[in-house]
């Protein structure tokens, strides 16, 4: 590639996902509010007008980055629970050795979407949403998972150990924080494991 081709300069969309991408990494490891617009435009190479002619506000901009980051899940969860010829079972517990995987110091340091909900606690701002339907959608896979491998099995599908199985991941990610990979969180796909046998998942349907 020559200098000149090199230094091209990028188009709208590409400025837009390139300054996205450097809000996901800032906001990410340093703290959505803790980061200025000014910031981002700085480390992205890009005047400040720039940016807000991309993003007209930071809160724009935040949505973005959540809403970026909620579709990058639901693309992790459904590669590691794919119906691949695995039983319901196994792609439950990749999902919870992919978990371990993602949840290591080096790539997390604790859910992004559960950080957003404590800097947005309310509930009419976009990210605040897109934080709550991912949460959703997440349990409602479960539920699906749940109810495939009771009928893989010949028995009823138990809506409590989906819930359970919620909370373990959920508590994966509020524990790594603190307490890091090697902590409570290394025990998640033993518990789950544990839950997905026939008396393990014998758990409360409400």
């Amino acid at each position: 590639m020559s200098s000149s081709d090199a230094r091209r300069r990028r188009t709208s969309a590409e400025t837009r996902e390139h300054v996205l991408e450097v809000a996901r990494r800032l906001f990410y490891w340093n703290g959505i509010r803790a980061v200025g617009v000014d910031r981002i435009a700085a480390e992205a190479g890009v005047a400040p007008m720039t940016l807000y002619r991309l993003f007209p506000s930071k809160d724009d901009l935040v949505t973005a980055y959540v809403e970026r980051t909620e579709n990058d899940y639901r693309e992790w969860f459904m590669k590691a629970t794919r119906a691949d010829g695995r039983s319901p079972r196994d792609r439950i517990l990749a999902l919870f050795d992919e978990l371990i995987a993602q949840t290591q110091p080096h790539v997390s340091r604790g859910c992004p979407f559960l950080m957003t909900l404590a800097e947005y606690p309310q509930s009419e701002a976009g990210c605040h949403r897109h934080a709550v339907d991912l949460k959703k959608w997440t349990h409602a896979r479960m539920v699906e998972l749940v109810d495939q491998l009771a009928e893989s099995q010949g028995v009823a599908g138990s809506a409590g150990l989906a819930d359970h199985l919620i909370l373990i991941m959920e508590g994966v990610y509020a524990s790594v924080q603190a307490l890091g990979a090697q902590g409570p969180a290394r025990q998640a796909r033993a518990i789950a494991e544990r839950l997905l046998t026939p008396e393990g998942g014998s758990c409360p349907t409400r």
